[in-house]
């Protein structure tokens, strides 16, 4: 699964699909707590916490493919994350994006094969493409156009 942080993949023609999102809760502990209140008191970086919400991100971020997939997205486009306290001591990662497939030249959009990536270069530039494609030769892909 492609995920960019842009509204658009370089050589790529998209269809939408729709919002998708994912989203996960993550308390702190008394452990940990107690532990980064010293370091807190010390200065420096609250390692614990920052682990916490690596994790978090990463389990935002793979419901998110996960609902992406389901809708056979080839990508996710516009990829943003958002946080928000929802209780004192828990917090709420958010990761959201729009669910895209990548149109194919000259077949609908529900086809089942995707497009050749990596074929063509710019020595043989259409030769390895599908007809009516061409190879966007900074990429080194065929594309639709």
């Amino acid at each position: 699964m492609i995920l960019v942080n842009t509204d658009y993949v370089p050589g790529r023609e998209l269809e939408l699909l729709g919002l998708v999102q994912g989203n996960t809760i993550q308390s702190k502990n008394i452990g940990r707590d107690f532990t980064q209140g010293l370091r807190q008191i010390v200065g420096g970086e609250l390692k614990a916490y920052t682990d916490m919400m690596s994790k978090a991100r990463e389990e935002a971020v793979e419901r998110m493919v996960k609902e992406a997939e389901a809708l056979g997205a080839d990508a996710v486009v516009n990829v943003r994350f958002a946080s928000a306290a929802v209780m004192a001591g828990a917090a709420e990662i958010l990761a959201y994006g729009t669910a895209v497939r990548f149109k194919e030249c000259g077949r609908s959009s529900g086809a089942s094969t995707p497009p050749p990536a990596g074929l063509c270069t710019w020595a043989t530039p259409s030769a390895r493409c599908w007809p009516g494609w061409t190879c966007g030769a900074w990429a080194g892909v065929c594309c639709c156009g």
